[in-house]
């Protein structure tokens, strides 16, 4: 039976360049689409670009561009961030895409036919950069302005007709459906914000605006455009070519397997979607998992506030896998990380440079030295040879575990403390002194090579890049990274020539004034 495995990112808002925040949520998904696929799975990978809505609209007009224009060059932005972020992805969606539209316009037509959709007057606060709904108990004023309190953006009175989706006929098969499935929502923090705001009571949704034009008419009504976050959250059913639930993706891939989005979008996601799709009678997600923010000193990273960090401009700094490796282990997933190129200097130096490459360089230096530069041919494992050896063996369920509860901080950990073991058993076990002992010092060197093998291949998935530059020395390929293999004490080729390896890291020269 083959396993199937989807993953999504938010779609991005388009209305400004990405920034940092872009780049993580979309490098975690990566992580995860990778260790599945070398895990065996069928993997499909979905991100891309939000480009309706008032936000987008009065963006345009500023830079005097008609919407479409102005998304055509913002996403181009967003599909160049993936190619330079080394994405894995299968799909890249944009809103203002026909098959969006189609699935979009199906699934409003059905909730109005189910009686879930019903035509009034709306009056309230909305927050154009949040492109949500505020109760009044949900604001605050700050300097004679009204701010929403969770995001402090502004937010405005508007009064207009609009149509209604009823949230308030799915709190109780919400909380029940909560419940039933406790780990729906992670980490355990975020599922306790859902259920406490959805017990406080829920209200009727407002799903449509008539004051901007910039969206997909609702169906038989071209005055009012459907409210830009059912459009949006439905991306997730568009890209399997919904409403064909007889296609090939959708059969295989829905329900999705986890989307993963920033905390500041939870309720979207773990409210008005479910009761969105439990209204159209279709299968909820398997997870929404809410990471944490990243902070520029203590505040989330926007435009607003001019603290945004360039991801690109770090890239072709320092390089695409210290990034990508810095901020899968220096950010706890699922909470706040507060990210600085001071940091990410010492993480390169430390952890790629000084543990990682050394250990690489060191033992293919030592094989081309001693072993004729090719992978020993003649070995005899003895006890603490085994020992280290099997660790891996022993630990890969528990690896797979650990991923699908989401948790990449055991992940990292048990990376960094199996390259601190493999340093110890080569200083350990002392090769150089074992060249009277040809059949030692070959099986120390063999060891430490599976391990490099190993290790590299459990990297894979944080960075391909440079793991990839690893593994070549054995000839292995991208396409023969294969998760059950850490589990083989005997993969590499014995007699099979090592090939050349240049300087993974470049350690940083740090300035000590």
């Amino acid at each position: 039976m083959p396993k199937n495995f989807y993953i999504t990112t938010p779609i991005y808002y388009p209305s400004a360049k990405p920034h940092m925040g872009h780049a993580y949520s979309s490098i975690i998904a990566d992580f995860f689409a990778r260790f599945k696929r070398i895990d065996g799975f069928n993997v499909n990978f979905l991100t891309g670009t939000d480009e309706h809505g008032l936000k987008i609209q009065r963006s345009a007009e500023k830079v005097g561009e008609e919407p479409q224009k102005f998304c055509d060059q913002i996403s181009k932005t967003f599909r160049s961030l993936s190619e330079t972020l080394n994405l894995s992805n299968t799909d890249f969606i944009r809103t203002t895409e026909t098959r969006h539209k189609k699935s979009v316009q199906y699934l409003w037509s059905k909730l109005e036919k189910n009686d879930d959709i019903y035509l009034s007057n709306y009056s309230g606060w909305y927050s154009v950069s949040d492109e949500a709904f505020y109760n009044e108990d949900e604001i605050e004023e700050l300097d004679g302005k009204k701010i929403a309190i969770s995001s402090k953006s502004p937010v405005e009175w508007i009064e207009e007709e609009s149509f209604f989706f009823r949230l308030s006929k799915w709190e109780k098969p919400l909380l029940k459906y909560y419940q039933a499935n406790p780990d729906f929502i992670s980490p355990e923090s975020r599922k306790n914000e859902v259920i406490s705001f959805v017990k406080s009571g829920l209200k009727d949704l407002s799903v449509s605006r008539k004051s901007f034009s910039w969206g997909i008419p609702v169906p038989n009504n071209k005055d009012h455009v459907i409210y830009v976050w059912l459009d949006a959250l439905t991306n997730y059913l568009s890209a399997l070519n919904y409403p064909n639930e007889n296609d090939d993706l959708f059969k295989k891939f829905w329900p999705a397997t986890i989307h993963l989005i920033g905390k500041d979008i939870l309720r979207f996601h773990a409210v008005y979607w479910p009761a969105f799709l439990l209204a159209a009678n279709i299968e909820l997600p398997k997870k929404i998992y809410g990471h944490g923010w990243i902070l520029s000193g203590e505040e989330k990273m926007s435009k607003s506030k001019g603290n945004i960090l360039d991801p690109l401009e770090i890239v072709e700094k320092y390089g695409l896998d210290p990034l990508r490796y810095y901020l899968i282990k220096e950010v706890s997933f699922g909470n706040d990380g507060n990210i600085s190129q001071e940091r990410l200097e010492d993480c390169i130096n430390s952890d790629l440079a000084n543990n990682y490459g050394n250990l690489c360089q060191r033992v293919t230096a030592f094989a081309n030295k001693n072993c004729d530069g090719k992978i020993p041919l003649e070995i005899s494992f003895q006890d603490e040879d085994l020992l280290i050896l099997n660790k891996f063996k022993n630990n890969l369920n528990n690896i797979r575990s650990k991923i699908d509860n989401q948790n990449i901080n055991f992940y990292i950990d048990y990376i960094i403390n199996s390259l601190f073991e493999a340093n110890k058993y080569f200083n350990d076990q002392e090769p150089w002194k074992k060249k009277n002992n040809q059949i030692r010092l070959n099986t120390i060197v063999y060891t430490t090579l599976e391990i490099v093998r190993k290790i590299s291949f459990l990297m894979y998935p944080i960075i391909p890049k440079s793991s990839l530059k690893v593994l070549n020395i054995f000839d292995i390929g991208e396409n023969k990274v294969e998760l059950n293999s850490i589990s083989d004490n005997e993969y590499l080729i014995k007699g099979k020539k090592l090939n050349k390896m240049d300087i993974l890291f470049k350690k940083i020269e740090k300035n000590n004034d």
